[in-house]
């Protein structure tokens, strides 16, 4: 009696077990069954299961021998009566021109309040890769014929005016740069005065000072004494205003055309020097004497040598 018990407790428990086991099947499939060297290749796996058992989610990666796997999408989950089912889509690409198999793939699976890790498999799925035949003799053209793009009226008349748009810009800057110059101030020309006309306004300018008979005598014989060495250095190009008297009349003899003033500088520069420092009081006539030695000095020297005439002539920006 007993035994007999053992035998139906465990007749139930097999049949139980095989039971479960329907609660889970799974199926592979692809697009189609022939491909070409590189195309898509999609590969599907739909497990169909009672809603209480935990699915994971295949691993096809290390099972494919020459697949490769271009994309794995994310699975799509639907329920229905209690019954629930995940679809797995892959995107396979094979490079190599052979059969190939993509062997079971196992989707493993749990049962509720079960600790053991189950797994159902895919059937195989047989698939031809192949190359594109070529025929040597035939003419060599492109894969696709070249696609012809319908104008967009639309596009043409916005980039029309976009250039019009830059022309009329262009010439607005351009108007606008042309009328700006015309209304611009015309340049000033720079009037470069030559050293002889420099020197003569000065000593008019002195003139009108009258500093001598203002009793700045120091000051008169210092400022016309400088008018001097300064037309020495614009005209004949030597360092007039550093030299004391002696230098400045030695050197001036090396120049051309200073014969005729030699005695005058002279004479004009020692007075002015024992004015300035020797604290000598001249005359009123000797002051008078100083600005006409200085103007036959300037007068003498403006026209010496062709040199003076080319810089006069040139004077003029």
């Amino acid at each position: 009696m007993v035994n007999y018990f053992r035998y139906i407790i465990g007749l139930i428990f097999i049949i139980s077990l095989n039971a479960f086991a329907q609660n889970i099947s799974v199926k592979a499939s692809t697009d189609k069954t022939e491909y070409l060297v590189g195309d898509y290749i999609y590969y599907t796996i739909k497990v169909d299961y009672d809603k209480g058992l935990k699915i994971y989610p295949p691993e096809i990666k290390d099972s494919l021998n020459s697949l490769s796997v271009v994309k794995k999408e994310n699975p799509v989950e639907e329920e229905k009566d209690g019954k629930a089912s995940t679809t797995y889509k892959y995107i396979l690409s094979g490079y190599d021109s052979a059969r190939v198999t993509i062997p079971a793939i196992p989707v493993m699976y749990k049962a509720p309040r079960d600790t053991a890790m189950q797994y159902a498999n895919t059937d195989s799925i047989s698939i031809l890769v192949k190359t594109v035949k070529v025929d040597p003799q035939a003419e060599i053209k492109d894969i696709k014929a070249p696609m012809k793009i319908p104008l967009n009226w639309w596009w043409i008349a916005l980039w029309v005016l976009v250039g019009l748009i830059i022309i009329g810009l262009i010439y607005y800057f351009y108007r606008r740069y042309q009328l700006k110059k015309a209304n611009a101030q015309p340049v000033k020309k720079v009037v470069i005065l030559p050293p002889y006309q420099i020197a003569l306004n000065a000593l008019h300018e002195l003139e009108e000072q009258k500093l001598w008979q203002k009793g700045e005598i120091k000051a008169y014989h210092s400022t016309i004494t400088e008018i001097i060495r300064k037309y020495f250095e614009e005209r004949f190009k030597m360092p007039a205003m550093e030299l004391p008297t002696s230098e400045a009349v030695e050197l001036l003899k090396q120049r051309e055309g200073t014969e005729i003033i030699l005695d005058t500088t002279y004479n004009f520069l020692s007075n002015a020097d024992m004015v300035k420092f020797a604290k000598f009081v001249p005359l009123g006539s000797v002051n008078e004497e100083m600005m006409k030695q200085a103007y036959e000095i300037v007068n003498k020297t403006i026209n010496g040598n062709a040199e003076v005439r080319k810089e006069e002539a040139g004077n003029v920006q």
